[in-house]
């Protein structure tokens, strides 16, 4: 068990080594379980649509322990693919993102924040890490920016 509690499903596992070894997922979104005990994948897609994704995270709900539901914190891997400015290829970079809005609420960011290395450790491979808090985090063209260090074309 992790120090926050949360445990990492077998499935969130099985499903990263799947988009990494096997290119079957574009991109996978995962979440904590309604108790808060383990996280567990919502959600896998062999789409390549960065709009639809970043939809799914914007609009993540979450209940807290009394019940009540907000937006809502997410875990996700996308598996960026991008061709160099300088003519040299095509480049794919598995990326963890942190999806941590603002304005939700307390309680489960808190939990995702003390989770998030637990899952981490489970998915061996990423090549890069973003923290997003607010949608203009996960527009694709600053995301690829940051992932391609400024090389994409």
């Amino acid at each position: 068990m992790s120090q926050s509690g949360a445990t990492v499903s077998q499935e969130c596992i099985s499903a990263f080594n799947e988009l990494k070894l096997a290119k079957k997922y574009k991109y996978i979104i995962f979440k904590l379980s309604d108790n808060f005990k383990e996280i567990v994948v919502e959600e896998t897609s062999e789409q390549d649509d960065w709009e639809s994704f970043r939809e799914k995270l914007i609009n993540a709900t979450t209940k807290n322990r009394s019940g009540a539901v907000g937006k809502g914190p997410r875990y996700a891997v996308y598996d960026v693919e991008y061709n160099l400015a300088s003519g040299d290829g095509t480049r794919n970079k598995i990326t963890f993102i942190a999806w941590s809005p603002d304005d939700a609420g307390v309680q489960p960011k808190m939990i995702y924040a003390s989770s998030k290395e637990a899952l981490k450790r489970s998915l061996t491979g990423i090549a890069y890490e973003l923290q997003a808090n607010d949608p203009d985090d996960i527009e694709f063209d600053s995301v690829l920016k940051a992932v391609s260090k400024g090389l994409a074309g």
